[in-house]
């Protein structure tokens, strides 16, 4: 009789069990939803990118000696023209005044080879009248034959000076020329002595101290970098490069950098494309120019890039939170005309603010579960709730 009475209870157990389930499915599940829209959105292409300086020149001394001053320090602002460094002059000023008296010593000896020339001038013109008048009078039979033959070879003689003074005149010409040559060279080493910056940039890191001994195109003495404006360097694939080329002949493309750990944007203009594809990895170098007036973007930093198309198109958006994820891929749960759930596979595209493309596997106007998914299985019947928090506190439960 016990044991009857145990498997009694048994049975009674074991029904309780089975009923259970049924009572759970019968409940409906708490939950939010959002209709899949068909709309127009921006295309865009994000990738990553690395800032360049716009212009970087290293500086050079062209002359040697020690130098005495540097005039700025390290990562200082400068701009074009502005003095850097200062070489001792001493040793080329020098050369300065050998070359200006030498120049002046050679002006002074062509001077002098000039009053040469118009004084034998006179003289040739003396003696070549001279012997015209001796060889007339020897036509006459008055003067002997040898006194117009002197008088001849006088005249001669005095032409041949003349062809010498202006052969020396010339002479001097040419050394007055090449010291004048010497002379600019000398003035232009004296001016290399005074390093200038060649551009508007940041100094970086000084190499060369002051006192050191610097020799002509050695070491870089420091390096300047241009950032205003400044270049941000980044590859597409090579299957966007229809529609870069396309943009780009209706107007100015548009690229956006997001500094990384920052949430600050700067805009900029896509001002180059490469003349060819990297044929290793089929990408395409780009770079876009940016004002940069607030300095945020650095040269060698890395930046998410995303170059806005302007373009668009009919895309079907869902909010991301709809979005799940499983074993097999992504999925979203469809609510169906019965209040049922679906689970079904979606392949999903870009990101728009809070919101996803779903690129396959919804259609416009289906409702999707954005909240309270925890407590969902497919074939779950649901509860659509309009308050946002009783539905966030019942999908947490």
């Amino acid at each position: 009789m016990l044991v009857l009475i145990i498997f009694a209870l048994l049975l009674t157990g074991c029904s309780d069990n089975k009923a259970a389930p049924v009572n759970r499915q019968a409940q409906a599940a708490p939950v939010y939803i959002s209709k899949a829209v068909l709309k127009s959105v921006p295309i865009d292409i994000e990738t990553v990118g690395n800032v360049e300086a716009y212009s970087t020149v290293a500086v050079k001394a062209q002359i040697g000696g020690e130098l005495t001053i540097v005039d700025f320090t390290e990562g200082a602002d400068v701009h074009k023209g502005d003095r850097l460094f200062v070489i001792d002059p001493r040793p080329y000023e020098s050369q300065v005044a050998q070359a200006e008296a030498t120049l002046a010593k050679d002006k002074a000896q062509l001077l002098a080879a000039q009053a040469n020339l118009a004084r034998d001038m006179a003289q040739e013109e003396f003696a070549r009248s001279q012997a015209q008048r001796f060889s007339e009078l020897l036509l006459k039979g008055v003067l002997a034959k040898e006194s117009a033959e002197q008088a001849d070879s006088q005249a001669k003689a005095a032409a041949e000076a003349i062809r010498a003074d202006r052969a020396v005149i010339e002479s001097m010409q040419a050394n007055i020329s090449a010291d004048q040559a010497a002379l600019d060279r000398a003035k232009l080493q004296l001016e290399y002595c005074t390093i200038r910056s060649p551009i508007d940039g940041r100094t970086g890191h000084l190499i060369v101290k002051q006192g050191n001994v610097v020799k002509a195109n050695d070491v870089d003495l420091v390096t300047i970098n241009q950032v205003h404006p400044i270049y941000v360097t980044f590859t597409v694939p090579e299957t966007n490069l229809p529609l870069v080329k396309t943009r780009m002949t209706a107007g100015d493309v548009i690229v956006e950098a997001e500094l990384q750990g920052d949430n600050t944007v700067e805009s900029g203009k896509l001002s180059f494309v490469e003349n060819s594809v990297d044929s290793t990895t089929g990408t395409i170098r780009l770079k876009a120019l940016f004002s940069n007036g607030g300095t945020r973007l650095w040269p060698g930093q890395f930046v998410r890039v995303t170059i806005r198309m302007n373009a668009s198109a009919n895309s079907i958006i869902v909010p991301m939170t709809a979005v799940q994820t499983r074993q097999d891929g992504k999925f979203v749960y469809v609510v169906k005309p019965d209040m049922t759930v679906e689970a079904r596979s979606v392949v999903p595209g870009r990101t728009i603010e809070r919101n996803v493309v779903i690129e396959k596997g919804l259609r416009d106007g289906e409702n999707v579960v954005t909240s309270g998914q925890l407590r969902l299985v497919p074939g779950s019947r649901v509860e659509i709730k309009s308050d946002l928090a009783p539905a966030a506190s019942g999908a947490s439960s």
